[in-house]
């Protein structure tokens, strides 16, 4: 098995779960049961049941469910931006870096990297329907204390660095880097849910939506970073 060194903020767990055979079993069924289920809808008790263990060993691992939600969501953000530097690995010109970061970015199905104990593409199912449950609630700013979201903000800083390599003189390239995730994820749920918010069409030819998808997002982006490069021009 690959060991990835991906960076998941501590104060998430209790016990780091990728450490044993049950908290690598806790992982692998929440994916699957939150995706079953929903995040509202699940809980220790139902996860203790699937696992065949006792909710007192599920707090074991984590406080809560929002930490081990939070725990999960790091780990996508993580795993996304490893995909990203394999993405643009050894790549010089900044827009093939931002084709092949948006594909990244889309795709629900990952490297192939041994990592049995999470199901990738689930999980990108989960970041997708209820990725933004992380930090749209109350309590955000606390979290946001304890550096819960530390991966994230890394996400988007690496991103932002590549549309300023397009253009230095862009006035907002975080906001970007956090907009095109967001826009990203919303109409792939859109599309699914509720068409009349996007004009990504469902269809059963998977490649074709993603083909769309990139080309709305492609034009997101260099169209907000080439118009205000001309701007600097004149």
């Amino acid at each position: 098995m690959i060991t990835l060194g991906f960076n998941i903020n501590e104060k998430t767990f209790i016990k780091d779960p990728i450490n044993t055979d049950l908290g690598r079993n806790i992982l692998t069924n929440s994916i699957l049961l939150i995706d079953e289920l929903g995040l509202e809808d699940f809980n220790f008790k139902k996860l203790s049941r699937k696992i065949q263990s006792t909710e007192s060993s599920i707090y074991r691992y984590f406080e809560n469910k929002h930490y081990l939600f939070i725990y999960l969501i790091n780990w996508y953000w993580e795993w996304t931006s490893t995909r990203i530097d394999v993405a643009i690995l050894n790549l010089t010109d900044p827009e093939m870096k931002i084709k092949n970061i948006i594909k990244t970015l889309i795709e629900a199905s990952f490297m192939n990297v041994e990592v049995p104990f999470i199901d990738e593409e689930v999980l990108h199912r989960i970041v997708v329907r209820e990725g933004t449950k992380a930090y749209h609630h109350k309590l955000v700013d606390d979290d946001n204390m304890y550096g819960f979201f530390l991966s994230y903000k890394s996400l988007c800083k690496k991103i932002s660095q590549v549309f300023l390599e397009l253009n230095r003189n862009y006035k907002y390239p975080k906001s970007l880097a956090s907009t095109l995730i967001e826009v990203g994820n919303n109409n792939i749920y859109f599309a699914k849910h509720l068409p009349r918010l996007t004009d990504i069409e469902m269809t059963d030819d998977i490649d074709v939506m993603k083909k769309n998808l990139f080309e709305m997002l492609y034009s997101l982006v260099i169209s907000n970073l080439k118009a205000q490069k001309t701007k600097h021009s004149t």
